[in-house]
C-alpha cells in the first residue's frame, strides 16, 4: 500500500496509538502531521519520521480553527485524541463528566466539522473510538456515552457526505497495551488494592483472546480505511475486540 503524495493529520499524535499511526502512515508514503496539547511529545514522535507537528487542544474551537490554517489542505483526518477516567456514577462529578465528554466526543466533532471545509476532493475522515462505544462497561459511564456518541456522528455524517467522494469510519478497540490503559491499570490498583498485574489481568480477561491490543492493529485498520481498497467502506464502526463485540 502506498499513499505516496497523501497528506494526513493525526490528533493525539505524541504518544500511543497516535504515535504508531503516524509511524505506520510515514511508513506508507504519507506526508504526516501529528497534533496534541503536548509539544515535547509531538515533536520526539515527529522529528525522526520528517513529519511535521502543530500544538492545538481539540476541545477548543478556535484551536481546532487555527490547527487548520497551519496544517492546510488534508486527504486524510484521524480523530484519535482522547482520555479515559473511570469510577462509579454515585461519585462522577459533573466536571469529570463534561471532561470526558469534551475530549473525546467535542474534540472528533470539531475535528470534523472544520475537516470538511477544507478538503479539495476525496477525503477520509476516521475516528478512533472503542470497544465502550459498542457496548457498556461498568465505571466508565461517562467516557462511554461518549464513545456511544462517536459512532452515532460517525454514522450520521457518513450518510451526509456519501455522495461527495468523502467516508466517515470509526476503528473501536478494546484496551490497548498504551500508556493510557498503563494508567487505567494504576486507577484499579489503587481503588481496589489489586496488584498492578492483578488489574492488568483483569482488563486482558475481558478480551476473548485473553489479551491488550497493539497499536499497530490500529495502524493497520486505519491504513485499510484510508486506501482506496475501502472507497465503499463508509459509516462503519470496526472492532479490534477478538470477539468480544
Amino acid at each position: 500500500m502506498t499513499l505516496q503524495g497523501k497528506r494526513v493529520l493525526i490528533t493525539g499524535g505524541g504518544s500511543g496509538a497516535g504515535a504508531d499511526l503516524a509511524r505506520g502512515f510515514a511508513g506508507a508514503g504519507a506526508e504526516v502531521v501529528i497534533a496534541g496539547r503536548r509539544g515535547e511529545a509531538l515533536r520526539a514522535v515527529a522529528e525522526p519520521l520528517g513529519a511535521r507537528w502543530v500544538q492545538a487542544d481539540v476541545t477548543d474551537e478556535t484551536s481546532v480553527q487555527q490547527m487548520y490554517a497551519a496544517v492546510g489542505a488534508c486527504d486524510i483526518i484521524i480523530a484519535n485524541a482522547g482520555a479515559a477516567d473511570s469510577g462509579v456514577m454515585a461519585k462522577t462529578t459533573l466536571a469529570q463528566w463534561n471532561a470526558m465528554i469534551a475530549v473525546n466526543l467535542t474534540g472528533v466533532f470539531l475535528t470534523f466539522r472544520e475537516a470538511l471545509g477544507q478538503f479539495a476532493g476525496n477525503g477520509r475522515l476516521i475516528a478512533v473510538a472503542s470497544t465502550a462505544g459498542l457496548k457498556g462497561y461498568a465505571k466508565v459511564a461517562p467516557y462511554a456515552a461518549a464513545k456511544h456518541g462517536v459512532v452515532g456522528l460517525v454514522r450520521s455524517l457518513a450518510l451526509e457526505v456519501a455522495r461527495k467522494g468523502i467516508t466517515v469510519n470509526a476503528i473501536c478497540p478494546g484496551f490497548l497495551d498504551t500508556p493510557m490503559t498503563d494508567h487505567s491499570v494504576q486507577v484499579i490498583a489503587e481503588k481496589t488494592g489489586k496488584s498492578l498485574a492483578e488489574a492488568r489481568a483483569a482488563l486482558e480477561a475481558l478480551s476473548p483472546q485473553g489479551r491488550l491490543y497493539q497499536p499497530s492493529e490500529v495502524t493497520a485498520a486505519a491504513l485499510y480505511l484510508a486506501s482506496d481498497g475501502a472507497s465503499g467502506v463508509n459509516g462503519a464502526c470496526l472492532a479490534i475486540s477478538g470477539g468480544e463485540v
